[in-house]
């Protein structure tokens, strides 16, 4: 309540102080430019930059590629704003882990300031709990705006802008629904932490009202189904976990409902296209045995408490994890930039926005130009890293030749091309099972191996690229409790 009470007389300085030259509001003004005019600063960090200072890099996005990006900049030479709706990046191989406690939330989610101390520390460093609404590449300058959603007892959203000398488009994807009526109101995806939070507590809350009396055997069936559509990694990795959950823990703390619990796993294709064919069979082996239904068809229509296939088979269902692949958000696409197939922000091979200086864009919000003659790619995490890693040492060595501040990078050499080599693709598929195929194309060959070794190699491989020391005592600690223990399926 004091940090409210705060905020509201922030606000009322905002209004009763003129705005500088450098805002356009339609809102009340910020608190940040407040704070600052009533201190007699000014806009400290958000105006343009001018000779003798530092250039400032403005990152929207908190994903792989932007954390990566903002991890590797030189902070000597850039000031680092970030504009993101989350102020912490999210390991989502393990995501799905969450969902059924084997895994803490706190253990996959990686503050931005650890990962960039600068955000926190530099005085001309920031970051902004906003996102961006609108780019001006003439002026150099993005509209953003604050996001509040589902907080109580604070103030309403407010509009401000951020010039920037480099900008980075790191704002990724938003989840497919190919237009299916229902799929928004009533499924839930599986991409933020709040959405595996959401799951849990969905979840934990089936089983413990199918235990009411009074609950008929059709309505308990319909609470404990779990149906996932998408047979990707994520849905798969989801649907192993889900069963385990099942086997190792439901059944003996519900005991009395648990014959009624059951996964159902939708596809219209075939699960984890990517991989290999053997691994494939092998992953539909190890889920049947595991107890998880597949079903090959097409989501029509998604209503409450069923869902309609193309056959017109309905499936009821208790909860719903829609896990279907990414494409480009709306926000993306309104964008007045050339765009690559998708509708995501046209790049070419230095990952730069074609006819608009000093704007880049990475990870699963871009992809080449036609022009370039490459392939879009993938929207995978190996990739976004990768773009992240590749753009910061760019930007670095623009620093370095003297083109770190607005418009004066064009005679600079950028050096090599961005050049993607994949690097193999893992997957589990529940307790002790996992599929590892390392090859660099869908149709090269390479070595793919399945069974306990291969879940042995995911474990230590995301253990190691989970972001700091901290997280990954967090998860070793979690998984061994979890082994020793059992999951905990308190719903708090």
């Amino acid at each position: 309540m004091a940090a409210s009470a705060l905020l509201r007389s922030l606000s009322r300085i905002s209004r009763a102080a003129p705005a500088p030259a450098f805002y356009h509001h339609r809102a009340p003004c910020s608190p940040f430019s407040a704070a600052a005019d009533a201190a007699g600063r000014g806009l400290a960090g958000l105006g343009p930059t001018g000779k003798g200072e530092k250039a400032r890099v403005v990152v929207l996005g908190t994903g792989w590629a932007g954390s990566r990006l903002m991890k590797d900049l030189d902070t000597g030479g850039y000031d680092v704003v970030c504009v993101s709706p989350r102020n912490h990046m999210v390991f989502t191989p393990l995501l799905a882990s969450t969902c059924v406690g084997t895994l803490e939330f706190r253990s996959v989610a990686e503050p931005l300031a650890r990962i960039q101390p600068a955000v926190s520390s530099s005085p001309g460093s920031y970051f902004l709990l906003a996102r961006c609404t609108g780019v001006d590449p003439d002026a150099h300058t993005i509209e953003c705006e604050t996001v509040t959603e589902g907080e109580k007892d604070t103030l309403e959203p407010w509009k401000f802008k951020v010039s920037y000398d480099k900008l980075v488009f790191g704002c990724g994807a938003e989840a497919s629904t190919f237009g299916i009526k229902g799929v928004t109101e009533h499924a839930t995806f599986l991409r933020e932490v709040h959405h595996a939070q959401e799951i849990r507590r969905k979840l934990l809350l089936n089983l413990m009202l199918s235990d009411v009396p009074g609950i008929s055997e059709k309505e308990k069936r319909r609470l404990l189904h779990c149906v996932v559509v998408g047979g990707g990694p994520t849905g798969v990795e989801f649907s192993g976990e889900l069963s385990d959950f099942i086997t190792r823990d439901v059944k003996q703390r519900y005991a009395h409902v648990k014959d009624y619990v059951h996964v159902t796993l939708i596809e219209a294709n075939e699960i984890l296209s990517s991989f290999d064919v053997r691994l494939r069979q092998y992953a539909i082996n190890q889920l049947v045995k595991s107890g998880v239904k597949l079903v090959r068809g097409i989501v029509k229509d998604v209503q409450p408490d069923k869902l309609i296939l193309d056959n017109g088979e309905e499936v009821p269902y208790g909860l719903l994890v829609w896990s279907t692949g990414v494409g480009a958000s709306s926000f993306v696409k309104s964008l007045p930039f050339p765009k690559s197939a998708g509708g995501r922000i046209g790049v070419d091979e230095w990952l730069r926005v074609p006819s608009v200086p000093d704007v880049f864009a990475i990870g699963d919000c871009s992809g080449f130009l036609e022009s370039t003659g490459k392939e879009v790619l993938p929207a995978l995490a190996q990739v976004a890293e990768r773009q992240g890693k590749y753009l910061a040492v760019l930007l670095n060595h623009v620093l370095k030749a003297g083109g770190g501040h607005a418009n004066s990078s064009v005679e600079v050499d950028l050096g090599p091309k961005f050049v993607y080599k994949h690097m193999g693709s893992m997957a589990t598929v529940g307790r002790y099972k996992a599929l590892v195929d390392l090859r660099q194309s869908k149709d090269s060959k390479g070595v793919s191996i399945a069974g306990f070794a291969s879940w042995f190699i995911w474990r230590s491989a995301y253990l190691t690229r989970v972001v700091s020391w901290r997280n990954r005592l967090y998860v070793a600690i979690n998984w061994l409790t979890t082994m020793i223990f059992g999951r905990d399926i308190s719903r708090i």
